[in-house]
This record gives C-alpha cells, sequence and structure tokens, in this order.
C-alpha cells in the first residue's frame, strides 16, 4: 500500500470531492434505492455479497433494487481505478450502509472498513496535500474508527490506552485503512504529525500480527516506509524499516508497489518533515523503477496501476535532481 506516513506522493488528475458527493447522476442511483442516502462507498467479494444482503431489513418489493445496489456497489469497486466509478462506489457503499441493521456487526464492519479504504484511495487522483484529500483523509479515519469501535473491547478501554484497545482488534482491514488515512493526515502537517504517530504505528503493528500478508503485505510497507523517514528521536529506525520493506517484496512480489515503495524510501534520502532533500542510491532507484514500468497489471488492477504511475513519477524526480 501507498505509505502515507510522513509523506505522501500523490499522482495524477485533481479529485474532486464535491464531485464525490453531488454527481447527480450516481446520486440519484443511489437515492432512488436509498432515500437518506446522501454521499458515497465502496465494493464487497461475493460471499460478503450475500452476508451482507441478509443483513438488509428487506421487504418483498425492496429485494431487486438492493441486489442491485449491492452488485452495482461491487462493479465499481472493481473498475476504481476509473475516477467516476471511484466516485461511484463511495456513494453506493453510503447508501447500503444506511440500509444494514446496526445490530449486523459482521456486514457493518466489512461496509465501514471498505468506505475507510475507498477515501483513502481516492486521494491518488489528485496531485497531493489538497483540502479535499484532508477531508478525505479524515472521513477515512472516521470510518475506520468506527468499525475499530464494534470491537467492543477495543470501544472499552480506547480513551484509557489506545494500545491496549488496538491489542483487541484481530480485523486486518479496519486496523490498516484507521493507519493509511490518520498518516495521510499526518503527512500533510508533519510537525503536528508527530504527536500522533505512534498511535499510527501502533495500528501498523497490531496489523502486521494479526496478518502480516494482508494487502499486497501493506502492513509490511507501511510500517517500513515510517521507520526509514521518521527521525530516530521519534521512533525511527532506517535498518529495521528496510527489513519490513524487502520482507513485503518477498511476500507480495507482484503488488508492484511494494517495489515502488522500497526504492522510493531506500533510494532517495528525507530531511526531518519527511520530504525528500536527496538522492541515496541512484541508480538503485532507476534499475528498480525501469522495471518496474514493465511489469503487467496483474491481480492488483488498482495499486498496481498507481505503483506504475508513481513509478514514473519518481524517475522524473530523479531525473531534475540529478545534476
Amino acid at each position: 500500500m501507498r505509505p502515507s506516513v510522513p509523506v505522501s506522493s500523490h499522482t495524477g488528475e485533481k479529485a474532486a470531492l464535491d464531485r464525490i458527493r453531488v454527481g447527480e447522476n450516481v446520486r440519484r442511483r443511489a437515492l432512488k434505492r436509498c432515500p437518506k442516502a446522501k454521499s458515497i462507498l465502496p465494493v464487497l467479494a461475493p460471499l460478503t455479497v450475500c452476508i451482507l444482503l441478509a443483513a438488509l431489513p428487506l421487504g418483498a418489493e425492496d429485494e431487486a433494487p438492493l441486489s442491485s445496489l449491492v452488485e452495482e456497489a461491487q462493479g465499481a469497486f472493481d473498475e476504481r481505478y476509473v475516477e467516476e466509478r471511484m466516485v461511484e462506489a463511495i456513494a453506493l457503499y453510503e447508501a447500503l450502509l444506511l440500509r444494514i441493521d446496526p445490530t449486523e456487526t459482521q456486514s457493518r464492519t466489512f461496509v465501514l472498513n471498505r468506505l475507510s479504504q475507498l477515501c483513502y484511495e481516492a486521494t491518488t487522483f489528485s496531485p497531493g496535500d489538497t483540502a479535499e484529500d484532508r477531508e478525505l483523509f479524515e472521513r477515512g479515519k472516521s470510518y475506520g474508527l468506527e468499525s475499530l469501535r464494534l470491537h467492543p473491547d477495543f470501544a472499552r478501554v480506547e480513551e484509557d490506552d489506545f494500545a491496549a484497545a488496538v491489542s483487541h482488534v484481530d480485523d486486518a482491514a479496519a486496523l490498516l485503512w484507521t493507519a493509511d488515512n490518520w498518516g495521510g493526515l499526518c503527512g500533510m502537517n508533519p510537525i503536528e504529525g508527530l504527536l500522533h504517530l505512534g498511535k499510527v504505528r501502533t495500528l501498523y503493528e497490531r496489523c502486521l500480527a494479526v496478518d502480516e500478508t494482508f494487502w499486497g503485505a501493506s502492513p509490511h510497507n507501511a510500517l517500513g516506509a515510517m521507520l526509514v523517514v521518521t527521525p530516530a528521536a521519534f521512533g525511527g529506525d532506517a535498518d529495521a524499516g528496510l527489513g519490513h520493506l524487502e520482507a513485503a517484496l518477498e511476500i507480495a512480489p507482484t503488488y508492484l508497489l511494494n517495489r515502488v515503495v522500497r526504492a522510493q524510501y531506500w533510494g532517495f534520502t528525507y530531511n526531518l518533515l519527511g520530504q525528500i532533500d536527496g538522492i541515496r542510491d541512484a541508480a538503485f532507484i532507476e534499475s528498480e523503477l525501469t522495471a518496474v514500468l514493465d511489469e503487467p497489471i496483474g491481480e492488483w488492477p488498482f495499486w498496481n496501476r498507481e505503483a506504475l504511475k508513481e513509478a514514473a513519477a519518481l524517475l522524473r524526480k530523479l531525473e531534475e535532481m540529478t545534476p
């Protein structure tokens, strides 16, 4: 996963959050199925589709429209590498969230996690560090924390001991996407963000303990980038970070972002604010990123496309910085 702490390297066209919220075609379809729906949503695996449909309070006349809503959401999620489909996915999942019975914890958790994921991913359509990015990160963090609070033991001790609360959670998706969005906020304000890095790191470390292979070994990827770029005084450890970056690549070599992130965070050097300020190994950056550009999209249609965009952007950065 694209690490978000404490720097964020978005590429692509500017995301329009207003379109995410008020796109008329999306809105009409969502509102037709759920009159209370206000904005946007992510998608589900086939088994989860069945679970969600079972959790929804349906009248006989509503079954077909709701089935269609779930299928549309899944379809939009699968094609979310197109900005318009990302917008539609968020809208449909938020509409779906309003229809899930509050007592159906499993279904609610899944949709909240997907919304947290989609809000984070939607920022990749932006040049980075925009007001729209901040709002998406805030919403994604909020959805993630809401999901975590569905775990009774987390909710019970969160205010008193965040680390202890996180230790009760075994939901890798909730841990990862909450951390990514929170980390994205830290990256937008590095000085203030240093105050929250401990909690973000706690989430990543717990996710790593729960499932180190989750989402293309993203717990290793994200924690590794964080450790490399964070000052030692605030808990950074470059060697340990490199170990995590290499572990991510070993576990999930076809998740191209793992290779891009290793080249980015080990090939360049960073200042105290997490900004690139030099080059550690130009040959390493060039060879790794050039190789990525020759790889197929494969089984990760959204993030491998993002990896290709970021690889090209980093190669341009390298060229700009090379005398």
